[in-house]
């Protein structure tokens, strides 16, 4: 088994090689169970399958808490079924924090909240940053968020405070969307 770190939490990804849909509905299972929680009910929940759980694609579970959109992604893993499996252990181990009084509510809405047009803005990041639309590895984002920021900081000579503020909140959506 390989460990990871995701969101702060270090667990064992659970490698799925058999039976991916069915596994797949398992760990979507875990998620609901697990905001249920947290007093919501699946009419406030959604966590969409992949047709395919066994094909490389990123999966996400939305939900609405205490008046805000909450949104979590993951697109790591070589399989959307493995993909999942991360959201339900990391958010398994968000909320259980939150109800052993661990973690404040409101840090717990902060880490998740996102707005209504999420994917647009991810989008406009990555042009931002002069990436491909798909790119999703955070060495290569933050290879590239460096070199932007160096040539456009405010102290050097052609320094650009309005372009080095737009390349820093660039980098911070999708810092948040990837790590």
């Amino acid at each position: 088994m390989v460990t990871t770190k995701v969101k702060g939490h270090e667990f064992e990804v659970h490698v799925v090689t058999d039976s991916f849909s069915r596994r797949a509905v398992q760990f979507r299972n875990n998620i609901i169970h697990t905001l249920k929680k947290l007093g919501l009910t699946e009419d406030h929940m959604e966590i969409e399958l992949e047709p395919s759980a066994f094909k490389k694609a990123p999966a996400s579970a939305r939900w609405y808490f205490n008046g805000r959109n909450m949104y979590y992604s993951y697109d790591s893993c070589d399989k959307f079924v493995d993909n999942l499996y991360v959201i339900s252990k990391v958010l398994e181990r968000e909320v259980k924090a939150v109800l052993e009084e661990r973690r404040p509510v409101q840090e717990f809405v902060d880490a998740f909240s996102e707005e209504e047009d999420v994917e647009e803005q991810r989008k406009e990041a990555r042009a931002a940053l002069g990436l491909e639309t798909g790119v999703k590895d955070l060495g290569v984002i933050n290879q590239k968020y460096k070199s932007l920021a160096r040539s456009h900081h405010p102290d050097t000579p052609n320094g650009n405070v309005e372009k080095f503020k737009a390349i820093n909140h660039a980098h911070k959506i999708l810092k948040r969307e990837l790590e």
